[in-house]
């Protein structure tokens, strides 16, 4: 017996447009998505090759890097985390994660797989770490490895003083791993200067070009500690040592290590031109701009922060406290359903408290502001009515 074609295939493609305000992906430019119109190129042709160097470059620039070890992981953010960790980890290695969030503790699950010995230190619920605490912590357990995420994207907290806690990491020898998948591009990050040994970030959240493909660096510290490992990395496809040659980082020849993606390199190639031509600090102030203008809607409209401390907001994520009677899912369904308008709730420890609002990229201008500001007010003002006349019905 044959198996006959679906007949959902018959029908043609339909896409709505959405303006997603949410934690990401972000709505991509015009630009970036005519670069997906492009021909499909093979992934050893030289104008391939070529995008690729030109990407490298690009990433240098938003991590604010020199490293040579810079490159992209084929799959989504997670597939950094996924990397930065194999890639480090070997059995027994105490591996340290400052949480304030969701993904400390997503990461340790990986770390875990990788033998890694894990331990936690853990921000007070709504705060980001203070550095007497990371300290605290590093005399204690003696970590090999230490991560964090400078943004967390469940949370809205961000992690000031990565810079200090790198000079911390040092002077106990320990490698430093960030995550900057929320936050690149929102906030100041310089990998260099704030002696970071491994960072990853995301394509789809500040950078504006579609999900599936990560930069990723590693200082000649990490690149050392790689290749001097005792034992292979546990994950071929992760291997920053074979990956870092198809990305032609260490002056040898190229190597084929994966069928990456021409299309997704479009993307990225032309979202990191766009940050290129902007200035990274004036993308970064247009972030911290706009995250200030909604602050002060929400304030005007009665609505209160979940993060308590001003200098502890994720510009690019800001979560807002569901308020009382208010159910977020009602708000989030009116969003979509009358304006194509994503608002989402929380995830992680702020399951069913906040509403989570994304300011990135495209989506990162007063416009983009006063658009969300107008349609959160109307969604929770009919979501309350719709409690009241339910009220009344049952009395």
């Amino acid at each position: 017996m044959e198996v006959p074609p679906p007949a959902c295939l018959k029908r043609s493609l339909y896409v709505p447009t959405k303006t997603l305000m949410g934690p990401g992906p972000s709505n991509c430019s015009q630009r970036v998505l005519a670069s997906l119109m492009n021909p499909v190129l093979g992934h050893l042709h030289p104008e391939c090759l070529e995008i690729m160097d030109e990407i490298k470059e690009g990433i240098k620039y938003v991590f604010q890097t020199k490293n040579d070890a810079t490159m992209c992981i084929s799959g989504s953010g997670h597939a950094g985390m996924e990397a930065a960790l194999c890639n480090l980890i070997e059995d027994g290695d105490v591996v340290l994660f400052g949480t304030t969030g969701l993904w400390g503790h997503r990461a340790a699950e990986m770390a875990k797989r990788y033998g890694g010995d894990v331990r936690f230190v853990e921000s007070r619920f709504g705060r980001s770490l203070k550095l007497d605490e990371i300290e605290f912590a590093f005399e204690g357990h003696k970590p090999n490895i230490f991560f964090m995420a400078q943004g967390d994207s469940s949370t809205g907290i961000l992690q000031r003083q990565l810079k200090e806690i790198g000079e911390i990491c040092r002077r106990y020898n320990c490698l430093f791993v960030v995550d900057t998948v929320a936050s690149l591009g929102g906030t100041e990050f310089y990998m260099d200067n704030w002696f970071i040994d491994v960072a990853y970030t995301g394509s789809q959240k500040v950078l504006g070009a579609p999900p599936g493909i990560t930069p990723i660096s590693f200082s000649k510290r990490a690149m050392k500690h790689i290749v001097e490992r005792k034992t292979k990395v546990k994950v071929y496809y992760f291997d920053a040592t074979l990956i870092g040659q198809y990305w032609n980082c260490f002056g040898g020849s190229r190597i084929y290590h994966h069928t990456i993606s021409s299309t997704l390199l479009y993307a990225l190639r032309e979202s990191l031109a766009q940050i290129c031509a902007q200035g990274l600090s004036s993308v970064i102030e247009r972030h911290e701009q706009c995250s200030h203008r909604l602050q002060h809607g929400l304030s005007e409209l009665g609505l209160e922060m979940f993060v308590p401390n001003a200098n502890d907001r994720l510009p690019t994520v800001n979560t807002i406290k569901v308020p009382a009677g208010v159910d977020w899912r009602k708000v989030a369904e009116y969003t979509m359903r009358k304006y194509n308008l994503e608002i989402s709730g929380g995830l992680g420890p702020t399951v069913e408290q906040v509403f989570r609002i994304g300011l990135m990229g495209e989506n990162a201008t007063f416009e983009r502001v006063d658009l969300v500001l107008n349609v959160l007010h109307e969604a929770i003002q009919s979501s309350k009515r719709d409690v009241n006349e339910k009220s009344k019905i049952m009395y």
